[in-house]
């Protein structure tokens, strides 16, 4: 096969073990909240430029406290920022990774794809008799209702 990137396998011990590792950050983080789509798009976004923003505004308000409602709570603004901060290299660590095995995952489908796809062509051109006839109508459900299209084999596109 042509233009394979991923040569590997994940053993069941290996597998549990990345699982378990996942279940460990989760309860290290045992205060993660589950956001809806909706409460994502109502919520305001602290981005690149809002950091220094937020800092700002803690100094402001722990400095001058006299001018803030009673109800507003300068420490509680101090853990949601040291949260965020304490936060911030975690997300970039799990978004690589999370980039690193998404692309893995893609190429390796792509890659089972793409022999599974050879076989089905090879296995079609093949006038072998009546041994390859109930595979050949198990592998062709996949394509039932898309009408005659060209074969994808190794070299063509």
């Amino acid at each position: 096969m042509a233009n394979n990137q991923v040569s590997a396998s994940l053993s069941a011990s290996d597998q549990a073990a990345v699982l378990s590792a996942i279940a460990q950050i989760k309860a290290s983080m045992d205060f993660l909240i589950d956001l809806t789509i909706q409460d994502r798009k109502q919520l305001p976004k602290m981005g690149d430029k809002s950091r220094a923003f937020v800092g700002r505004a803690l100094e402001v308000a722990t400095q001058n406290p006299d001018f803030l409602p009673r109800s507003f709570d300068v420490e509680e603004m101090r853990r949601d920022v040291e949260l965020t901060t304490a936060m911030e290299p975690v997300v970039l660590a799990l978004k690589q990774l999370y980039e690193l095995v998404d692309d893995t995952y893609m190429a390796v489908g792509s890659e089972a794809y793409a022999a599974a796809l050879s076989v089905y062509t090879y296995a079609k051109a093949s006038d072998k008799g009546a041994g390859l006839d109930t595979a050949m109508k198990d592998l062709g459900i996949r394509f039932a209702g898309q009408g005659r299209r060209r074969s994808i084999v190794e070299g063509q596109a």
